[in-house]
């Protein structure tokens, strides 16, 4: 069972450095995949040339690899010596750039085992086709948010990546991807789609009865909470105590499988996001003491 940890007296100077934009070396990497679509992403680098441990970010359902803190993060993390990728999704809809989902198809027809192989891809990838001479691949960590988080967890226990992950963190994580009540799960059976709405945007957006297809099909290996028990990976797993996205009894649940190391970190008065929107306004309190944490536990495991 994960440790719990609730900082007391906690002040945002504790963090360890501003952020200021542009801290790291950044290049973008389009990695074609074997059926033929294009995964986006960069990679973010400290000034130092040569292999450096490397942590691989997934942001969650709707969101995308420049959405809010993700760049935030990666810069810090690059500046504290890592090499950090961050992509998006193939079913995130969104190409480099985009303000808006503009393929909403490839939104549409999203599964959660298509996540689990997209982050399988840009694993296998790294040192070759992503960040050829800055990846150390002895020291490699996952990062996950959301939806991203339950995927990056997958990831941690799946048998090919179980003994070479050194660490792991994640920021709201599902333990479950089974997020709809009973009357959603009927309409989108008897219309083969459900309506969604991104609330960044206002776009009005579609989900396929595929996906759910998928997950029925695939429940046994799409289990967050089954992949807290095998992965081996130290992790961490922080989760705001107001979050209104993803309840804080999920993260209590994911500990209560988790097999050691593993440790629980409640952020007061954090919700989903820890007070960030986009575009990015500047740090919260609440953002700042994820930051520290998660930084803190990528050099105790990878550095």
């Amino acid at each position: 069972m994960a440790r719990v940890y609730q900082p007391a007296g906690w002040s945002p100077l504790h963090w360890l450095g501003g952020y200021n934009e542009s801290m790291s070396a950044i290049e973008p990497f389009t990695l074609k995949l074997r059926d033929g679509r294009e995964l986006f992403g960069v990679v973010h680098s400290a000034k130092q040339s040569g292999p450096r441990p490397t942590i691989v970010a997934c942001h969650g359902f709707k969101g995308f690899m420049d959405w809010g803190f993700f760049p935030v993060l990666a810069d810090l993390l690059a500046e504290r010596g890592f090499t950090v990728v961050r992509f998006n999704f193939t079913g995130s809809g969104m190409r480099p750039g985009d303000v808006l989902v503009t393929d909403t198809e490839a939104f549409r027809r999203a599964t959660f085992s298509q996540d689990v192989s997209d982050l399988g891809s840009v694993l296998a990838a790294l040192g070759t086709e992503i960040g050829d001479g800055l990846i150390d691949g002895q020291r490699i960590g996952l990062f996950g948010h959301s939806r991203g988080g339950g995927i990056a967890t997958l990831a941690a226990a799946h048998e090919t990546w179980r003994k070479r992950l050194r660490a792991l963190v994640t920021w709201a994580a599902v333990s479950s991807f089974e997020r709809l009540t009973l009357e959603e799960k009927e309409v989108c059976l008897r219309r083969g789609y459900l309506t969604v709405i991104n609330s960044r945007t206002g776009q009005e957006l579609t989900v396929d009865a595929m996906v759910r297809e998928d997950l029925e099909r695939f429940r046994r290996r799409l289990d967050p909470l089954a992949a807290a028990a095998t992965r081996q990976a130290p992790w961490l797993i922080l989760h705001g105590d107001q979050d209104e996205t993803v309840p804080l009894e999920e993260a209590h649940l994911l500990a209560s499988q988790a097999a050691a190391p593993c440790e629980l970190r409640v952020v007061s008065d954090g919700d989903h996001t820890f007070g960030v929107r986009h575009p990015f306004g500047g740090p919260t309190p609440q953002l700042v003491e994820a930051l520290n944490a998660t930084q803190e536990w990528f050099r105790r495991h990878l550095g």
